[in-house]
């Protein structure tokens, strides 16, 4: 009995011992190459990170700013593609290491793949959408635009979606599939419309005269001289109001600043239209009692408020 324990004791140490000496020779061996392999992806990772930024830094040195939104938001996306790369390529070469045969692998890849293309048919449209819109140059980080009933400033781009962050600081995720149309406000240059209202009674000549000193003073000052890019633009008599004739105008500033600019030359105006006497009306209503076929108006009774009771007729 003490025999027969003695033996069973004996084989288990021997397999503990024939474990131990495969692990240990496993670990010099593939063990290393394995940490050799993630040491090397570590150290890669961050050498393509630091290629890519001083890459793209050097190609928009010295350019304007919308060049440089438009680099960043190329260099994220050329920078997430190559670390996928990279990690792809590592997970393969630790599984081939560990001894697993990768040919059923790649295989059953490409199947599910297969598959997935057929019942991720939005993600796919996602990839193509976002793809088109980066090689298009529609939308770039640093953007303000308005898609699907939602706008904002462009945080981030990627080929699957586009993230907004609104005034309010909510943030939008949007698909790009679901993208139809985009409308950019900060492409280029921006424009800030305005429709100024004065009283029928002003002369339309003398208004746009205040408009344009306006629109001069404000290019003389040094704080906003460099977001408006030329003289405004007065576009004439656009319509009659209720109580208003309204005079349409633009003027043309650096993409981004229109609505500051637009706020301050509001501000400016205002006090220059309370200068020359001009009247910025508010809603007003005519009454007309009518007259009968004597040429006779029907009397309009006028209550004070506070008089209860007292009234006045007028005919």
């Amino acid at each position: 009995m003490n025999e027969d324990i003695q033996q069973q004791a004996q084989v288990a140490v021997d397999m503990l011992q024939k474990y131990w000496e495969q692990s240990m020779a496993w670990i010099v061996s593939g063990g290393l190459r394995i940490l050799v392999i993630i040491i090397l992806l570590i150290i890669t990772l961050k050498i393509v990170g630091m290629i890519t930024r001083r890459v793209f830094q050097r190609i928009g040195k010295g350019r304007d700013s919308e060049y440089l939104k438009r680099v960043e938001t190329t260099r994220g996306i050329i920078s997430f593609t190559l670390k996928v790369a990279l990690l792809v390529v590592a997970l393969l070469m630790i599984l081939g290491e560990m001894g697993i045969d990768l040919g059923p692998i790649l295989a059953a890849a490409g199947v599910i793949g297969l598959a997935v293309s057929f019942g991720a048919q939005n993600l796919v449209q996602d990839f193509i959408s976002g793809f088109f819109m980066l090689l298009e140059d529609q939308v770039r980080v640093g953007d303000v635009v308005q898609t699907l009933g939602k706008s904002g400033v462009v945080e981030r781009i990627t080929l699957r979606l586009i993230v907004l962050r609104d005034l309010s600081g909510n943030v939008h995720f949007i698909r790009n599939g679901q993208i139809d149309v985009v409308t950019n406000m900060t492409k280029g240059y921006s424009y800030y419309v305005f429709d100024l209202g004065v009283a029928y009674r002003e002369d339309v000549d003398d208004v746009v005269e205040v408009i344009k000193a306006v629109d001069e003073d404000m290019r003389g000052d040094d704080a906003y001289n460099r977001d408006i890019l030329a003289p405004i633009e007065i576009l004439g008599l656009d319509k009659f109001g209720d109580s208003a004739v309204i005079i349409r105008a633009r003027t043309r500033t650096r993409p981004g600043s229109q609505w500051s600019t637009g706020r301050e030359f509001n501000k400016r105006l205002k006090k220059a239209f309370d200068e020359h006497g001009i009247e910025i009306p508010f809603p007003h209503i005519t009454l007309y009692p009518g007259v009968d076929k004597e040429g006779k108006a029907p009397a309009l009774h006028v209550v004070k408020d506070g008089e209860e009771g007292a009234a006045e007729t007028a005919s």
